[in-house]
């Protein structure tokens, strides 16, 4: 096999709350992470020139060891002493710097491409310990499906699977620094209301979707809307127009709504696009393994 090409699928957080900061400066994290439908596509393919080179649709984004597919080729070349060199074409339809994860996704994909094209033979554990060294979100971009994530986000445990539902997904033209909001949120920690996992874990059970939109919670909220109060406007235009729920992925400024049926989620697609509130704006499904 000399090239491979892997769909990179996006995350939203059904829960995500901080229980504490380590000593050494990482936030504890107790969150339920969901795979939805929404993906990059990437192509990797071996080179003669022993080089990383990636390739990507949009301008911005950097092609040297700042973007994490070149970091996650590096270290399984690295680690195997593997003398060809991998060319990435990375095509972008998860919204950047969004609260889903892309970037991880990405990293995850590379790791599983080159494994496969170098039949280095690892498995998805040990693709997984070696992803942490990456990114948090790295080693659950391999897993995929629901999940509970603790520690640092790194400490997986397999949820049953979340109900099957459609879901709009809705970026404005505003980036937030996830840095930025988690100093935020460590000037309030005390006073901000943290959100209810375990009643998660169990709507999940039931597969009792309308309870589920209930308890949804994101303890970042709490700081990111009222710096970015676009995003408050984006949840409320999503149950308005027929949403179960909605809510800001991890640290935004992505927003998720849960809909009962396709028709009633096309009409609020359609109403959300006619605001000029979003920049990208997706409807997809839940994605299961």
């Amino acid at each position: 096999m000399d090239n491979i090409s892997i769909k990179a699928l996006a995350k939203i957080n059904l829960g995500l709350d901080v229980t504490g900061i380590r000593e050494d400066g990482y936030h504890q994290v107790r969150m339920i992470m969901q795979t939805v439908n929404l993906f990059d596509s990437l192509n990797i393919s071996k080179n003669r020139e022993k080089e990383i080179r990636l390739s990507t649709n949009l301008g911005f984004l950097p092609v040297n060891d700042d973007n994490l597919c070149v970091k996650a080729a590096r270290l399984l070349l690295d680690e195997f002493s593997i003398k060809d060199g991998v060319d990435i074409k990375l095509t972008k339809h998860i919204p950047v710097a969004a609260g889903m994860a892309g970037g991880s996704s990405d990293a995850a994909a590379v790791l599983f491409g080159v494994n496969r094209i170098f039949r280095l033979g690892l498995s998805k554990k040990e693709l997984m310990a070696r992803g942490v060294k990456i990114g948090a979100d790295v080693p659950y971009c391999l897993m995929r499906g629901t999940a509970l994530a603790e520690g640092i986000g790194e400490e997986l445990t397999v949820l049953d699977p979340m109900i099957k539902c459609p879901v709009l997904i809705a970026k404005p033209g505003i980036s937030v620094s996830t840095k930025e909001v988690y100093q935020a949120l460590d000037s309030c920690f005390d006073t901000v209301t943290h959100p209810d996992i375990d009643a998660l874990i169990l709507d999940i059970q039931n597969k009792d979707l309308k309870s589920l939109c209930s308890h949804m919670g994101n303890v970042l909220q709490e700081v990111t809307i009222p710096k970015h109060p676009i995003i408050a406007d984006i949840k409320q235009n999503m149950v308005d127009n027929g949403a179960l729920g909605a809510m800001m992925s991890g640290s935004g400024p992505t927003v998720f709504g849960f809909f009962e049926d396709m028709k009633t989620a096309r009409e609020a697609k359609q109403k959300l696009t006619e605001t000029g509130m979003v920049k990208q704006l997706y409807l997809t499904t839940i994605y299961n393994n």
